[in-house]
């Protein structure tokens, strides 16, 4: 078969038209970043689209450009590799309210300056339509598989139930159908932390050099702890000191698990928007698919036509696998087909970005599957 040229692996879409959201405003001038990897067929029906987490971004399997590390799915994306680029042409997009390239709250507003906390309040759904018209500008009517994982795996989700005939696949892992409590709870700490500290100037900080820096890295702390799994914590780290050999009796870092954390919020802020922080956890606490579809999670897939694979971690406890059994219900009163895997790892919720060999062999085993 006669293959379409490859699109570059990094570009920017400008939308059109003004993006509806659910809050009833219209957003105009959004720009999409998004990467591309291999090739779209003739027929445009081998793509897959992979939604990022929360602070992902478009950069799956090529350095990132602020940090210089490598995409944050590079082991799972590539030529020969689960999601196999020799087959598929893979797209990932920024998801809106990011800072990364695409329209968020530090971006410009049409008076010149940035949107700041006068930027709209966004939804999952939201990013969503923003993915669609992506993929309405790349000539892709129908995906073969939507992708995604925690954040990203509610977008699946979400495209699954609000644009029923776009995949004919859907691989969600480690995600959920909507925010509980904790999750809001542990969200709301971390936007707390940001809204207290006096350099957010009520999010206009933009033209005063630093931004929320102490908030964001505390917020960033406060977050990374649920990624995480106690047992990992504890191998890892446990109560061995850092770089002495006796306890200071002071507030220094003498844990080790204590100098992780300052280091994982200080790195944090050097590549993070604080506003776009507390924009896409509002977005990610609103996520309730089945108040969106009349209280009833199985009629959020009433239109669905696409085959569905759930896949938990056995030490996640920030959407643990009762949370995937319960869509994993739905979609089965609704009708489709769905398989349903808990793996075991020691990681917690970051298994799906770490080296969970089982995990490699379910995405390469569902998207290979002959349609």
């Amino acid at each position: 078969m006669a293959t379409a040229p490859i699109i570059d692996p990094s570009k920017v879409l400008n939308l059109p038209q003004p993006l509806p959201l659910d809050s009833g405003r219209e957003l105009e001038g959004v720009r999409i970043a998004y990467e591309s990897y291999g090739t779209l067929n003739a027929a445009r029906d081998n793509a897959i689209f992979v939604a990022h987490a929360l602070t992902g971004d478009h950069h799956l399997a090529s350095p990132h450009p602020k940090t210089g590390k490598p995409g944050w799915w590079v082991r799972m994306v590539g030529p020969g590799k689960p999601i196999d680029t020799n087959r598929f042409f893979v797209v990932c997009a920024n998801v809106l309210g990011s800072c990364m390239g695409t329209t968020g709250p530090a971006s410009i507003a049409p008076d010149g300056k940035p949107w700041g906390m006068r930027f709209p309040v966004i939804t999952v759904r939201d990013m969503v339509r923003a993915h669609v018209a992506l993929l309405d500008a790349l000539g892709i009517e129908q995906l073969h598989a939507v992708v995604g994982g925690s954040m990203g795996g509610m977008q699946a989700l979400s495209l699954a139930a609000n644009f029923a005939t776009r995949a004919r696949a859907v691989l969600v892992i480690a995600s959920t159908a909507r925010h509980s409590a904790q999750n809001i709870a542990f969200h709301e700490v971390g936007r707390q932390a940001i809204m207290a500290d006096p350099a957010w100037r009520e999010g206009d900080y933009y033209s005063h050099g630093k931004g929320p820096e102490k908030g964001l890295s505390v917020a960033r702390m406060a977050a990374h702890i649920t990624y995480l799994s106690e047992a990992g914590l504890t191998e890892k780290f446990g109560r061995r000191l850092q770089d002495r050999a006796e306890k200071t009796f002071g507030f220094d870092a003498d844990f080790q698990v204590e100098s992780y954390l300052r280091y994982q919020g200080l790195s944090f802020t050097d590549r993070f928007d604080a506003n776009a922080y507390l924009y896409i956890t509002r977005a990610m606490d609103y996520f309730d698919l089945a108040e969106e579809h009349g209280g009833l999670l199985a009629n959020a897939f009433a239109g669905s036509k696409a085959r569905f694979c759930l896949v938990s971690f056995d030490t996640d406890w920030l959407y643990p696998t009762a949370e995937s059994r319960n869509v994993a219900h739905a979609l089965t009163a609704a009708g489709l087909p769905v398989s349903f895997v808990e793996l075991s790892a020691p990681f917690g919720h970051d298994s799906f970005l770490l080296d969970v060999p089982a995990l490699d062999r379910v995405v390469a085993g569902f998207l290979g599957e002959a349609q």
